[in-house]
């Protein structure tokens, strides 16, 4: 699979509305502190307490303006790192939790784990949520391998696209046993636009977040 694009720029701008108002707060008590130290009556000027008190405010608001600015370039440098993250995943092949990936040539692979013996059924369905395969065999504990030919139950061969796999599975005793997939790809393009960014294997979009181990070519996985 070839890289197909890169989208966007980082869009990721940090919101200055609370930072300005507080800013706009700021110059307001500055200029009511300095009015009332002009018009204080001599015979009867402020209590150096409550001076001291309107001191140590106006210095707090300081400080908190001053945090606002570096959390604000904190935040820029974190989204910065993010899209630069993002950007060298492309051309390379990761294992991400999910159980959608790509029918091509005939072949789609998922990776799939259980955690004790068990019967399970395997439904596999396209892109619009239609139920197009099903089967059911045991399923031993540990990591373990789905290879899909491409053909519906009643033996049609299926267009390339999407497909996703649903693994249901209950041990000997009837009880439940969650069963996690994962499938594996080259990431072809990853959209910066998105807040964070959005990583895509032949259309299939995913997080940095699900993104479990990067496979080295030839390596298997």
């Amino acid at each position: 699979m070839a890289v197909s694009s890169v989208s966007g720029g980082s869009s990721s701008q940090v919101p200055q509305t609370s930072a300005q108002g507080l800013a706009d707060n700021f110059s307001t008590f500055l200029q009511m502190l300095t009015t009332q130290l002009k018009n204080q009556n001599p015979l009867d000027p402020l209590d150096t307490n409550q001076f001291t008190q309107q001191l140590v405010q106006f210095a707090q608001v300081e400080q908190q303006i001053k945090g606002n600015d570096l959390l604000s370039t904190l935040t820029l440098l974190q989204n910065a790192s993010l899209a630069t993250g993002a950007l060298n995943f492309v051309g390379s092949s990761v294992v991400i939790d999910g159980n959608t990936t790509n029918l091509a040539s005939g072949e789609a692979k998922w990776g799939y784990t259980a955690s004790r013996p068990a019967t399970g059924t395997f439904t596999i369905k396209d892109s619009t949520g239609q139920t197009v395969y099903t089967e059911t065999r045991t399923i031993a504990p540990g990591d373990a391998a789905f290879t899909w030919n491409g053909r519906g139950t009643n033996g049609t061969t299926l267009p390339d696209g999407a497909y996703s796999l649903t693994i249901t599975a209950k041990d000997a005793n009837g009880d439940s046993v969650a069963v996690a997939t994962e499938v594996e790809g080259l990431v072809d393009a990853v959209d910066l636009t998105q807040n964070p960014p959005v990583l895509s294997i032949g259309g299939v979009t995913f997080s940095l977040a699900q993104i479990k181990r990067v496979v080295r070519p030839g390596s298997g996985a």
